[in-house]
């Protein structure tokens, strides 16, 4: 069917209209476009930048699970991670072994990205990270304290860590703690972890008191303990003079040694420690074990 004139004209203004309408669209989308600010690129570190007190260099993931295994992490455990730079040590804490967990990090851009990557691995309501002085933050309430850190840092730290509750578990990647020795060191392909106990203080003179078999009742003796961080030697008081402590021994909280007294009896110690106070039980020979309390009077 042939298009009279007029219709052609109409089809073409139609047309034309169309092309019109869609440049104007593309020039408004464009113009809309170039009006939006560029979004900013995702920070992103870079291995050996200059932090606060050391360059950055990321732990290795065979190096984070063996010092979370080495401190026996647990879903009971508060993580804390002392210099935490990109969040990793924190974030597997929590998402591989159920702890909760906290970062501190001085660097802000650092501290973003760790809450970043914590909500990307599905674990930001078990982990928390804060821009912090690690000498200036209270972090006495961990159970696990971990660190890659320098030597001259951890000897800072040390006698922070040395206050902490009996049986805190510290983990450092690399570097120890000067001649506080580890109780335990792991290297992996060149590397090194080590793990310490916090010692309970126990240098001092004690009182002990146990029952015996005799009419006369209870027994009373002094004790002296002399520490150096989880080692200790001492010595008790015999009939004129003093005698040494045999293999006395010191894990965490939990003591024990054994003593001959006048007679060469054998009296083997084993009790927990609580600030100025040792209670436990004490076995003599083949006998029961029976209680004992030890209480500081000097230091």
């Amino acid at each position: 069917m042939t298009s009279t004139p007029v219709q052609q004209q109409i089809r073409q203004q139609t047309a034309l209209a169309f092309l019109r309408a869609t440049a104007l669209a593309c020039l408004c989308a464009a113009s809309f476009a170039q009006a939006q600010p560029a979004k900013p690129a995702e920070y992103t570190p870079q291995v050996g930048q200059d932090g606060k007190d050391v360059i950055w260099v990321p732990t290795p993931p065979m190096i984070i699970e063996r010092m979370l295994r080495m401190t026996q992490v647990t879903p009971r455990d508060l993580v804390v991670d002392l210099g935490s730079g990109d969040g990793r040590v924190a974030i597997a804490a929590a998402k591989d072994f159920g702890a909760r967990s906290r970062g501190l990090e001085f660097n802000p851009d650092m501290v973003a990205l760790s809450k970043r990557e914590a909500t990307r691995a599905g674990v930001a309501d078990r982990v928390s990270f804060e821009e912090a002085d690690i000498f200036k933050t209270d972090f006495s309430n961990a159970t696990v304290v971990t660190m890659y850190l320098l030597p001259t840092l951890n000897l800072q730290l040390r006698p922070t860590l040395l206050k902490m509750k009996p049986g805190t578990r510290i983990a450092s990647h690399q570097f120890d703690m000067g001649d506080w020795e580890p109780d335990e060191t792991a290297d992996l392909a060149g590397r090194q972890t080590h793990f310490w106990l916090v010692p309970a203080e126990v240098a001092g003179t004690w009182k002990v008191r146990t029952p015996t078999a005799s009419s006369a009742g209870a027994r009373e003796f002094d004790m002296a303990l002399k520490q150096t961080f989880q080692k200790i030697s001492g010595t008790h008081a015999v009939a004129n003079g003093r005698s040494g402590l045999r293999e006395p021994r010191l894990r965490a909280d939990q003591i024990r040694f054994a003593l001959l007294d006048d007679r060469g009896a054998l009296h083997e110690f084993e009790g927990t420690v609580a600030g100025t106070k040792i209670t436990g039980h004490v076995k003599s020979g083949n006998g029961k074990p029976v209680p004992f309390e030890a209480v500081r009077t000097g230091d």
